[in-house]
């Protein structure tokens, strides 16, 4: 069979689906371009770069394509509803970048509570600003986690190493199973933002979850408090992260993600309180393999005729 992939991949992930015998064609297709091929291939791969939109799944369930497969976690950029409907299964690789962006929240906290980025920028500058950049340690610290799947049961166990509280947010898991990965279970979102130190996003951004981090809430965090995000850009309404950031409400934040990537302002610029990485949280060499691989596996299996392991819209097929 013929699979499609327009975004870039871990050679391995390609050399798995090139083995399992299946014809692969790596193509940075635009959108007008994808709309009038897509129809011609069995299997669409692809990262968060392509827009598997609508129009663009219909047109392949108009013709030959049988899964759609997201090298990564989020699925945003892929109307999983119109697949499921089309009898198109959407499967993902929710494990890959575990390790990769629980890693990158910990080096934002420890950036963050540390000053590493003034740090750096007044020592190329020739300053020597040491009492300037007084910092505080994680130990003892509460960390609230805004979603406790693979990325923030992992983000615990690494957070457990410097002896900190854990507390989190999930309504989708249980007390029993948030103990049993050293996680208090907290009911209401706002107890979390009030009683932490750190809080850390670690959820999709779908309707439910669009600016979960509000004026509301942010302004029930402590004036000592520090906010990450290395989740999902939109999870946060930026304005008025800005706003509490500006007058000194709270003291810092860390992001990796924006509610639109590239920024098309960077309204944040001109503030010493927050750290900004360009959405780098899966995009290590070891997170790209895994993804990579994870999702051409879960796609082999659909080709195959089998049930895969991961499958997003399970529930609409």
């Amino acid at each position: 069979m013929k699979i499609l992939i327009t975004d870039k991949m871990a050679q391995e992930a390609i050399d798995l689906l090139k083995e399992s015998g299946h014809e692969v064609i790596f193509d940075e297709m635009d959108a007008e371009t994808l709309l009038k091929e897509i129809g011609k291939y069995d299997a669409l791969m692809v990262r968060s770069r392509t827009k598997a939109v609508k129009e663009v799944v219909e047109a392949g369930a108009n013709g030959n394509l049988k899964v759609i497969g997201r090298a990564g976690i989020g699925v945003d950029n892929i109307d999983i509803k119109t697949a499921g409907e089309k009898g198109i299964p959407v499967v993902n690789a929710p494990t890959g970048a575990t390790a990769s962006v629980a890693e990158l929240t910990i080096g934002h906290m420890i950036a963050l509570s540390r000053h590493i980025s003034r740090a750096d920028k007044t020592m190329k500058k020739g300053e020597w600003a040491k009492k300037k950049l007084k910092g505080n340690e994680l130990n003892s610290k509460t960390l609230g986690l805004i979603g406790t799947g693979n990325i923030g049961k992992y983000t615990a166990k690494l957070a457990s190493c410097f002896e900190m509280k854990i507390i989190g947010y999930d309504p989708f898991i249980s007390k029993e199973d948030m103990k049993k990965d050293g996680i208090e279970k907290i009911e209401e979102l706002s107890d979390l933002m009030a009683k932490s130190d750190y809080i850390s996003l670690h959820l999709p951004h779908i309707d439910p979850t669009h600016h979960i981090i509000n004026k509301e809430m942010i302004s029930k965090m402590k004036s000592s408090a520090f906010l990450i995000n290395c989740a999902r850009g939109g999870t946060v309404d930026e304005k008025a992260l800005y706003e509490a950031l500006k007058n000194g409400d709270i003291a810092g934040a860390s992001l990796d993600v924006y509610e639109s990537e590239p920024p098309k302002e960077n309204i944040f610029s001109e503030l010493d309180n927050i750290i900004m990485t360009p959405h780098i949280g899966a995009n290590t060499k070891e997170g790209q393999i895994k993804a990579g691989t994870v999702c051409a596996e879960q796609m082999i299996k659909v080709l195959d005729g089998k049930d895969p392991d991961f499958c997003v819209n399970r529930k609409f097929l």
